[in-house]
C-alpha cells in the first residue's frame, strides 16, 4: 500500500496531488511508484524522487534582452502541453515551485518566470507577516509592461510541448488575464485572486479565460468582482467562500474545500483546452 501522501482519488481528476496532508505540504501522487525506487543504485526515495527529476531553475532572455531567472518543471513521461506558472507577490518560492512540480506530474510542462528579477533579482519569501509587509512594497513598482514581456518568453519557453496555458496567482492572476488579453501563443488562462483585473476588466482575452475570487478577500472587493462579471460576460468568473490566497496550501488563509473547488475548474478548464 503506498503511503498516504502517495495516494489520489484518480476521480478527482488529480486534484488529490495538490492537496496539503499533514506532515506534508508539497503532494504528488502517481499510480505507483517506479519498480527500483529506494533500491539499491535505483531512484532514491519517493519523497525526494519528484523534486530531483521534475524541476530545474532555468534562465530566460525577454525579447527586450533581459535575462530572468525561473523554474521548469517536466512530466516524467510525454507532456500533454504547457502552462507558464505565474506568481505571487513572494517570488519563484517554494510554494510556486512545488505547484509547477505538480502540474507537471499530471502531464504540463510548467515554467515559472521569475517576473521580479527586474526589480530584485532573485527575490523569494516565504509568508511570515514581516516578509507579506516587506513584498506589498514591489506592488507599487510593477512594470506591467516589461511583466508582459517576460511573461511571453516563458509562453515561448514551452510552446515546443503542445498547446500552452497560462496559471497565475495573486499578482500573477492578474498577469495571467492581462496575458491572454495581450499576448499571443495561449490556449487558455486562469487566473486566481488577482486585484488588478477589475481595473482593466475592458481589455477582452483572446482566449477562454477562467477566473477564481474568494467573498473573503479583503484585497479584492465584491464589487471589483461585479465589474469583473459585468464588463466580461466571456470570462468564467467563480467565487468561493474563502479570503485571498485560499489556494496556497503554504498560507494561513489556505482554504482546502474553496482550493479543491477551484482546482477541479482548474484541471477541467486545462484538459478541455490543452489536453
Amino acid at each position: 500500500m503506498l503511503p498516504p501522501f502517495q495516494s489520489a482519488n484518480i476521480n478527482e481528476g488529480g486534484v488529490g496531488l495538490f492537496v496539503k496532508r499533514r506532515h506534508f505540504v508539497s503532494t504528488v501522487a502517481f499510480a505507483g511508484p517506479p519498480p527500483n525506487i529506494g533500491a539499491p543504485g535505483g531512484m532514491p526515495a519517493f519523497s525526494d524522487w519528484w523534486r530531483s527529476k521534475l524541476g530545474t531553475q532555468i534562465s530566460l532572455t525577454a525579447s527586450d534582452g533581459f535575462k530572468l531567472g525561473g523554474y521548469r518543471a517536466d512530466p516524467p513521461g510525454s507532456p500533454k502541453g504547457g502552462l507558464v506558472v505565474i506568481q505571487e507577490i513572494f517570488g519563484v518560492n517554494h510554494h510556486i515551485r512545488s505547484v509547477c512540480d505538480r502540474f507537471a506530474a499530471l502531464g504540463y510542462a510548467s515554467v515559472a518566470p521569475a517576473v521580479f528579477d527586474r526589480m530584485s533579482p532573485d527575490f523569494e519569501c516565504g509568508y511570515s507577516p514581516a516578509e507579506v509587509e516587506n513584498a506589498r512594497t514591489f506592488i507599487a513598482k510593477i512594470d506591467w509592461a516589461a511583466m508582459m514581456r517576460d511573461t511571453a518568453v516563458a509562453i515561448d519557453a514551452v510552446k515546443g510541448a503542445g498547446p500552452v496555458a497560462i496559471v497565475g496567482y495573486c499578482m500573477g492572476g492578474s498577469v495571467a488575464f492581462l496575458a491572454a488579453c495581450d499576448l499571443d501563443g495561449l490556449s487558455c488562462a486562469i487566473g486566481y485572486y488577482g486585484g488588478a483585473i477589475a481595473r482593466n476588466a475592458d481589455k477582452k482575452p483572446k482566449v477562454p479565460t477562467l477566473l477564481h475570487f474568494g467573498d473573503q478577500d479583503h484585497s479584492i472587493p465584491l464589487s471589483d468582482v461585479a465589474i469583473v462579471k459585468e464588463k466580461r460576460p466571456d470570462v468564467e468568473v467563480h467565487v468561493y467562500h474563502a479570503g485571498h490566497g485560499f489556494s496556497c496550501d503554504e498560507r494561513g488563509s489556505y482554504n482546502e474545500a474553496a482550493h479543491k473547488e477551484a482546482l477541479g475548474r482548474t484541471l477541467a478548464w486545462l484538459t478541455k483546452y490543452v489536453g
